[in-house]
């Protein structure tokens, strides 16, 4: 069985009756109400979303057994999860994070690179995040240039490193003072 997937965080309470702020990471926010119970990725817990509501840069969603801010407060941060299989098949070039992140990073020329670590999004789009055996992990932009080919039947993602990556000097590049 595939490991659960990551599809929303609680936040802070919201109001006095239970209520809690939810930041979702599914494609349609309101997705998550679909999927039936969610659980803590241990599985220790579960909850039940019986109303959810869009605010401004997130839900505002009413979990059952929550009743009082009290209660909403102690769910502050707790990341809520699906079962892989719950969750639609992608389109041809869509990925979950979760199938990607262990997958092994190669060059054009099948040499090993390291292993995808995360992918990160921070406003301007998609980040792969590649941990060599050595030195510093590489961010390199989760495009088709830069990611050609995933190949999730044989674990793979093949990777064309940027020119300044691969140590390439810009004689124009600019200096600092």
């Amino acid at each position: 069985m595939a490991a659960p997937i990551c599809v929303a965080r609680i936040g802070a309470a919201h109001g006095v009756r239970g209520a809690v702020k939810l930041w979702t990471f599914t494609e349609d926010p309101f997705a998550v109400k679909d999927y039936g119970p969610l659980l803590t990725k241990d599985g220790a817990r579960q909850f039940e979303i019986a109303q959810v509501r869009a605010a401004k840069d997130h839900l505002v969603a009413t979990l059952k057994g929550i009743a009082t801010r009290e209660d909403a407060e102690r769910l502050n941060g707790i990341e809520l999860y699906v079962a892989r299989e719950k969750l639609p098949e992608t389109d041809e070039g869509e990925y979950y994070h979760a199938d990607l992140i262990g997958l092994a990073a190669v060059n054009a020329a099948d040499e090993p690179l390291g292993r995808v670590l995360a992918i990160h999004n921070f406003g301007a789009g998609d980040i792969i995040e590649i941990a060599p055996p050595h030195g510093p992990t590489l961010l390199l932009p989760f495009t088709n240039a830069v990611v050609p080919m995933v190949d999730l039947a044989a674990g793979r993602v093949v990777i064309e490193l940027p020119q300044e990556i691969q140590g390439d000097q810009d004689d124009e590049a600019p200096t600092l003072t």
